[in-house]
């Protein structure tokens, strides 16, 4: 059986994160939130997950400073 996407909400905002993971997770979707910048990152960079929702003003590092890091970096694959 396949594993269920996973997927990391980025929202410092609780009642948006919240309502994310419950639809996402409603559709068969596996999800984690993160309320901060910094912390996402250094989850992100982890690679455990198959996609990120990211917010563009967080508290730590900022969702635009996030992808332009991240997109500096070579391609990470999960098998």
């Amino acid at each position: 059986m396949d594993k269920p996407t996973r997927i990391l909400i980025v929202e410092d905002e609780r009642r948006i994160a919240r309502f994310l993971q419950i639809e996402l997770e409603h559709e068969g979707f596996e999800t984690e939130i993160e309320e901060n910048g910094t912390r996402a990152y250094e989850r992100i960079m982890q690679g455990n997950f198959d996609l990120v929702l990211l917010d563009v003003m967080l508290p730590g590092m900022d969702g635009m400073t996030i992808c332009s890091t991240r997109k500096k970096l070579p391609c990470m694959m999960r098998s």
